[in-house]
């Protein structure tokens, strides 16, 4: 890779420390949660996705020859009664998640950096965000099905 033409200000390295941070906070709930709740959906797919994240930070952190530490997260995440638990809470996470790419890209004018985070946001909103969701709302579902709340039966019979 070409060596960058202007270096990084404090701030600047601080915000790619803060989101590989993030991603390395994700990549660990996530596995906690397959840990806790076995290899399935979407889990197993959005911790390779994270996982692709932090590969795209490394590759900025690599263009401006910053060290990249290590994921600190491992065995420090919560784990959650049930998969609704840990599906709601991961709505949550990839909302706050965009929040932060929003202060992080107005921390920054490198072109580079901006582009990486607007990917990594965009992944977390059109991607992780909708599967949560859904997760919650078919583990929701099925944990209602299972009570005796599932869809009412009509009467027949005493129709007027």
């Amino acid at each position: 890779m070409e060596p960058q033409e202007q270096s990084l200000t404090e701030r600047e390295v601080g915000v790619l420390l803060e989101a590989l941070d993030d991603e390395y906070k994700a990549v660990a709930t996530y596995e906690q949660m397959i840990a806790d709740f076995g290899p399935i959906r979407p889990f197993v797919n959005i911790i390779e996705a994270e996982r692709r994240h932090i590969e795209a930070l490394r590759g900025l952190f690599d263009r401006y020859d910053l060290a990249m530490p290590s994921n600190p997260w491992p065995g420090t995440r919560p784990t959650f009664a049930s998969v609704a638990d840990a599906c709601a809470a991961a709505v949550e996470g990839e909302i706050e998640n965009a929040t932060m790419y929003e202060q992080l890209i107005s921390a920054t004018h490198h072109r580079d950096i901006i582009e990486v985070f607007e990917n990594l946001r965009r992944a977390s909103q059109d991607n992780h965000l909708p599967a949560f969701r859904r997760c919650t709302q078919r583990s929701n579902e099925d944990h209602d099905n299972h009570q005796g709340h599932g869809r009412r039966m009509r009467r027949r019979g005493n129709e007027m």
